[in-house]
């Protein structure tokens, strides 16, 4: 059993009533907003994946980028 247009519109206007318009306004920016922090954390989670991560030399301590592949293709 689907509901009928006039039903849709009851509901609308009970929803309407209920919140106002500014409330729904102010629920739907905070969800925007939500949308956008998602994709910024899921875009930086793609590039901090994409980088080298840093080794630790365990004989002087000095942090150095992964290069040993790049080392692996250029001697081979």
């Amino acid at each position: 059993m689907q509901p009928s247009v006039w039903q849709i519109l009851i509901v609308a206007a009970l929803v309407l009533i209920l919140f106002g318009r500014g409330r729904i306004s102010e629920m739907m920016g905070d969800v925007g907003k939500g949308i956008r922090s998602f994709k910024k954390g899921i875009t930086e989670e793609e590039e901090n994946a994409a980088k080298p991560t840093p080794k630790i030399d365990n004989k002087s301590g000095d942090l150095s980028a992964d290069t040993s592949k790049t080392a692996d293709k250029t001697a081979g």
